[in-house]
């Protein structure tokens, strides 16, 4: 340490728990330790900062066998007094005397510096804290990945395995009884998991919130199948996709301090194709499965990243900073700048290329396009050859599947 005066780090975890929260803690804590510093853990997130103060000492033999456990040990909220995410863009202002409390409880308890474990919204109360004089650090934590300013999330990969799980025991079921299967994911403004898990799994249709899309499309895509002889398709969709006409299919819309519930669009998808088409859909919500269960190994490298170098800037004196991944490196920038701006899936990314080029379908288009439009084979060259290998490209897909 460079200073006899900085001897104690507070660290909490705040908004919706996922896999990868106690990497964080375990690495944060055994790097700390190392240095010298005590650990003190702040309950039920930025709850346990202010009356009544909710706290646990942390050390070696408390964060023991950890790494692999989910959820979190210091448990989570988001709800209460700390609710600074009421819609996309939209942040609110804490109550200042709430704010100017937790500073004054976290120089009575002699923290000099504070680890925020957090989404969008934790961290966004996090630079509340810090622009009143918290010493305060970030860790970007979301399943959904839709943070900006780094490349990935902890808790996503988790998420991505889970959901890619799900599709590979629906296509065997699917396939046995020529149906149509829609699964809802998460990913409320960014569809970071539906494309992901999409690819990895062998989704047909993806409809994910970055990318406009239509029922006629997604029908087109199912009804080009059945003619491939495909009587089977997986659509994946992410729960923050629009209806076609701009609508988003929410769980509840009475919620007024904070984001609304979404959830139903997978339901509403699978009974519109059924409508449509005639054929026997159904449909599966992962909902909060893909929060829980133990950490993928990426993400378990990754958390402990972000633990280990929080600490760093904490002893470096970088408050007001978050750590990030800028692959192959944990880098860091200002938590202003990773919650201003959220990470969206790019319609013309290489992610959603590839998928097309594999012929999924984002609803956008009735059928098959060149992914490749600025190649130097033309729309008419790309066509002719398409038809002309149709034959086989058909008997591919069945040997394939």
């Amino acid at each position: 340490m460079t200073s006899a005066a900085r001897q104690k780090i507070g660290i909490l975890t705040g908004g919706g728990d996922c896999p990868g929260l106690n990497a964080v803690i375990r690495a944060s804590v055994k790097t700390a330790i190392h240095l010298g510093y005590e650990v003190l853990g702040f309950l039920r997130g930025f709850e346990g900062l202010v009356d009544p103060i909710q706290t646990i000492p942390l050390d070696v033999s408390n964060t023991s066998n950890i790494l692999a456990l989910g959820g979190t040990i210091l448990g989570s909220t988001n709800k209460g007094r700390f609710t600074a995410k009421v819609g996309v863009d939209q942040t609110a202002t804490i109550n200042p005397e709430l704010l100017r409390q937790v500073c004054s409880n976290l120089k009575k308890l002699n923290i000099d510096g504070l680890i925020c474990v957090g989404g969008d919204g934790s961290l966004s109360i996090a630079q509340q804290l810090f622009e009143v004089g918290a010493p305060v650090v970030g860790v970007p934590k979301t399943i959904d990945n839709d943070l900006g300013c780094t490349a990935f999330s902890f808790g996503f990969d988790s998420a991505v395995a889970c959901a890619a799980d799900a599709l590979d025991r629906l296509h065997t079921t699917a396939a046995s009884h020529e149906r149509v299967m829609v699964l809802e994911v998460m990913g409320r403004h960014a569809g970071w998991i539906a494309l992901h898990a999409g690819i990895a799994g062998g989704g047909d249709v993806i409809l994910i919130p970055e990318i406009p899309w239509t029922f006629e499309n997604v029908c087109a895509k199912i009804a080009q199948r059945a003619q491939m002889g495909k009587r089977f398709t997986l659509v994946v969709v992410a729960e923050g996709a629009c209806l076609p006409g701009g609508e988003l299919v929410t769980a509840d819309s009475t919620a007024r301090d904070r984001q609304v519930r979404l959830g139903g669009i997978g339901q509403f998808v699978a009974s519109e194709i059924q409508r449509r088409l005639e054929t026997e859909t159904r449909c599966v919500v992962l909902g909060h499965l893909q929060r829980g269960g133990s950490p993928t190994y990426f993400d378990r490298v990754l958390a402990t990243q972000y633990g280990v170098h929080a600490v760093r800037l904490i002893e470096e004196l970088r408050f007001g900073q978050m750590v990030c991944y800028d692959p192959p490196d944990i880098k860091s920038t200002p938590i202003t700048a990773s919650v201003s701006r959220l990470s969206r899936v790019p319609p013309s990314g290489s992610a959603v290329i590839a998928a097309r080029g594999l012929g999924v379908s984002f609803g956008d288009t009735p059928g098959f396009e060149n992914p490749f439009p600025e190649s130097q084979v033309t729309a008419q060259t790309f066509a002719e050859r398409f038809r002309a290998s149709a034959t086989d490209y058909s008997m591919l897909l069945n040997d394939y599947d």
